[in-house]
């Protein structure tokens, strides 16, 4: 690899993450180099013709992104980038009832669960974290730094620590709004009977009544495109094609930024890393794997609430209890005949994702790292029980088991797309315990992938916490020597 300049920092990997800290140390004047071992930039943000028909678009990863208007690392960013809104930001369909929505309006909302108590139950909890603002999502999303808003972060820690099963219990009585807040908890992809996972529902359930669950019109690829086109525009340099196997395969510089889990730091830092840090990072854990699948649909899904219809998100599972019992069953490393379903209708706020009068769908179940199990029958019996005819609108499909979703993006590891499980033993040990865990004991070199606090979404804040550390780092160093960065390759002696 071979440069006519020398860099003051190197990213290692484009995905959110990447990028943001890219964008935050080029913004601070520095000479940035970016590289992507893909052929394309954005990790989790890429879009393309999965299923193989042309004018069908369809995200391999991430696409309902409220973070992008919630986290710190982009919410002030301006981007050339379109957000699309569905008139219902989230539907848990349930047998034999209508399915319960979740709109912007709270109590929109809570009038749909039914009991009044659980109405009140609802405004009082999730209304009250929505009107907590960005204070405590910031306080949140930065878990080792002093909160914005401590007494509000004081009374959500008080029911977000709690288990989903047991938070889910004690605040409503019936089954309606139980049964959406597991549906929400479970994006954590944790046995929902474990601590906090009630706080992942309340935090996403939230953000759909504060700043909504939009999709990027045209697909997720225009966030990532609109990133790098704002740090190119700061005189950043980016690359992609370019995979990093040694700290030798990237230029020498002050900083060097891993968008990397645990696995692939001690590939590229090796023998570099003192024993005990490298076995931390051998010690960490990995968390369930999904199957997903992509279909080009020939109409719109026949969802029989038709409600459902105008939701880009939809939770498929059931009740409480029947989504506790498959994602447990996916704990102990088993995989669910009913497992509990995340399915995306894209089209629902970007009808541009298909060609007139058609759609595309994509969905996932959890199942044990490193399945090498078909799940397709048992995710679309799921739609199909809350969809009657569904199978005959399957014009194409394309199937990705966790080797697939590992070889699309190596950080995807045993197809975990959370950087690692996301329980309280490992929710700040991420991934070692410390008061700055993105730092390395190499000099200069940083983490910033999902495997740091706060771990998994599309907020960038990994990136965020790396590039302020590295800069506050570089202000000391420069401070006492004078001048701009010493040039020298991180982690050298």
């Amino acid at each position: 690899m071979k440069h006519a300049g020398e860099f003051d920092a190197v990213v290692v990997g484009a995905g959110p993450n990447g990028l943001v800290g890219a964008i935050m140390l080029a913004q601070a004047g520095l000479k940035v180099l970016l590289v992507e071992g893909a052929h394309e930039f954005g990790g989790g943000l890429r879009s393309g013709p999965l299923t193989g028909l042309d004018g069908f678009t369809h995200d391999w990863c991430a696409t309902v992104l409220p973070m992008v208007k919630a986290s710190a690392a982009l919410r002030d960013l301006t981007l050339d980038v379109d957000l699309a809104y569905p008139a219902v930001q989230a539907a848990h369909p349930l047998d034999g009832q209508d399915a319960v929505l979740i709109h912007r309006d709270v109590a929109r909302t809570a009038d749909g669960l039914g009991a009044h108590r659980d109405a009140l139950a609802w405004r009082q909890t999730v209304g009250a974290a929505a009107r907590g603002g960005f204070g405590l999502v910031d306080s949140l999303l930065s878990p080792l730094s002093v909160p914005r808003a401590p007494l509000r972060l004081a009374r959500y820690g008080a029911l977000g620590v709690l288990p989903a099963t047991v938070l889910g219990r004690a605040l409503f009585t019936g089954e309606r709004a139980r049964a959406a807040l597991a549906g929400m908890s479970a994006h954590s992809m944790v046995d929902l009977r474990r601590p906090i996972t009630g706080g992942y529902g309340l935090l996403l359930a939230a953000l759909a009544h504060q700043v909504g669950w939009p999709v990027v019109r045209g697909g997720s690829a225009r966030l990532a495109e609109a990133l790098v086109s704002r740090f190119t525009a700061l005189g950043g340099v980016a690359e992609t094609g370019h995979r990093v196997k040694d700290l030798d395969d990237v230029p020498p510089a002050p900083v060097i930024l891993l968008n990397l889990t645990p696995r692939q730091v001690r590939e590229v830092c090796g023998s570099r890393l003192p024993a005990k840090y490298a076995r931390r990072l051998g010690a960490y854990r990995y968390g369930p794997g999904v199957f997903k699948l992509d279909w080009a649909l020939s109409g719109p899904v026949p969802w029989r609430d038709p409600a459902v219809g105008g939701a880009a998100t939809v939770h498929l599972g059931g009740t409480l209890g029947a989504i506790a019992r498959a994602e447990a069953e996916v704990a102990a490393g088993r995989h669910p005949a009913r497992p509990y379903v995340l399915a995306v209708q894209p089209c629902a706020a970007d009808p541009s994702r298909a060609p007139d009068g058609k759609h595309v769908l994509w969905a996932y179940c959890h199942v044990p790292n490193g399945s090498t199990v078909d799940m397709t029958t048992a995710i679309e019996n799921q739609i199909e029980r809350f969809a009657p005819g569904f199978r005959d609108l399957v014009i194409a499909r394309a199937a990705h088991d966790t080797a697939a979703m590992e070889q699309h993006d190596p950080n995807l590891v045993g197809g975990d797309i959370a950087g690692g499980y996301s329980g309280l033993s490992q929710f700040v040990r991420r991934p070692s315990l410390s008061p700055h865990p993105w730092r390395t004991p190499l000099p200069g070199v940083y983490l910033c992938s999902a495997s740091t606090p706060p771990g998994a979404a599309v907020h960038g804040m990994g990136g965020y916490h790396a590039a302020r550390l590295a800069l506050a780092s570089l202000r000391r160093a420069t401070s006492v020597r004078g001048g701009r960065p010493r040039r020298k390759g991180a982690g050298s002696a």
